[in-house]
């Protein structure tokens, strides 16, 4: 029986996706990053039930940053945030508000038009969560599909080609003069590099890191997925800079400064009542960022905000609990004092109320860049 060169190329090539496949779901075992988030954070909530007893509240963390409804637990507008904070460090925002389609669009090129915009541009939910829906429109039309696909309020913003992207976690207690910063995250995009031969599906499950991700890749590349990469050409497999969305988390201790960390300080005093959350900030330069200039904020999260330097793969498991124990203790501790200061609590009732209205009337996000 002679041998079929074109049949054997694609059962190896399928072999070779399956081996990947295999590897990667065996792997998550040990590379707890990738843990579902309700695993990872069995261990930590016997010390946040500590917290509540010791502090006396469950929702005593919602009173952290009265300036941020529920502190910023869920739901909350990204807009209105953003407009809070000093103009000048804050990448060019609009907020589209819901409505036709049509309208939509017709609003966001009027706004294009009247800030001197052009594509591509950034869209994403107003009240979406863990980079989810964000998308790089590269043209009108672009913008247009995700107006029509996605119907809730939406952010629009003039695209920072960086290329650098970093997440400052700060904290500041009250009464206290200066806060501090807890940490930096410095953010890796994923990028795939062609060889000529393979498929971006083979060079995804081929990739020790991109494989662990490859169903989330690949449900964006779309007809993409099989075509072959020239040598040398590089295919960025993400926009979003979020863990869940692919991008690669590092821990940016290097990066601190005492000129950037009193950059941060003076942005959050701004806000009158924040005193806990992460800046997601771009920049073009290190040096620039190192002395307190030259970056711009893309967006600032509240008390849900996690300190995402815990995920970088080089750290310990152990390493990563403490770094989160310690935040949680910070933020009941934030949020007990300005209770003690007169800020109410949001009740457990009204905090579940809030959960499971967001809830039903969250719509399907649409699939991120």
């Amino acid at each position: 029986m002679s041998l079929n060169l074109a049949d054997y190329a694609t059962s190896r090539r399928q072999r070779g996706l399956l081996t990947g496949r295999a590897i990667a779901a065996v792997s998550r075992i040990w590379r707890w990053e990738f843990w579902p988030m309700w695993i990872f954070y069995l261990p930590v909530l016997p010390w946040i039930a500590l917290l509540a007893i010791r502090h006396r509240g469950l929702t005593t963390p919602t009173a952290a940053n009265p300036a941020i409804p529920h502190g910023g637990v869920v739901g909350e507008s990204k807009y209105e945030i953003l407009k809070k904070l000093p103009t000048e460090w804050v990448v060019t925002t609009a907020l589209i508000s819901a409505g036709e389609p049509s309208d939509r669009f017709d609003a966001l090129q009027r706004t294009i038009e009247a800030r001197g915009w052009h594509y591509p541009i950034i869209l994403k939910p107003d009240a979406g969560e863990r980079g989810a829906g964000l998308k790089l429109a590269r043209s009108a039309n672009d913008a247009r599909t995700y107006l029509d696909r996605y119907h809730a309020p939406v952010i629009a913003q003039a695209y920072h080609p960086g290329p650098f992207e970093a997440g400052i976690f700060y904290y500041r207690l009250p009464g206290q003069e200066a806060g501090r910063i807890f940490s930096i995250t410095d953010k890796h995009m994923p990028v795939l590099v062609g060889d000529g031969e393979s498929t971006v599906r083979e060079l995804i499950f081929r990739h020790s890191r991109f494989r662990m991700q490859a169903d989330r890749f690949l449900s964006r590349l779309k007809g993409q997925a099989d075509a072959v990469l020239p040598a040398g050409s590089p295919m960025r497999l993400a926009i979003a800079g979020n863990h869940c969305q692919g991008t690669m988390f590092c821990d940016g201790g290097h990066l601190l400064t005492p000129q950037m960390e009193s950059a941060i300080d003076r942005i959050a005093r701004a806000i009158d009542g924040f005193h806990f959350g992460r800046f997601d900030v771009r920049y073009g330069d290190v040096e620039q960022l190192k002395a307190g200039r030259g970056f711009s904020i893309i967006e600032l999260n509240g008390i849900t905000s996690e300190s995402t330097n815990i995920y970088d793969p080089s750290w310990s498991l152990l390493r990563a609990y403490s770094v989160l124990f310690r935040q949680w203790a910070i933020l009941f501790r934030i949020g007990a004092e300005n209770r003690r200061r007169g800020h109410t609590a949001t009740t457990v009732r009204t905090l579940a109320r809030e959960i499971i209205a967001y809830n039903r009337r969250k719509q399907a996000d649409p699939v991120s860049d």
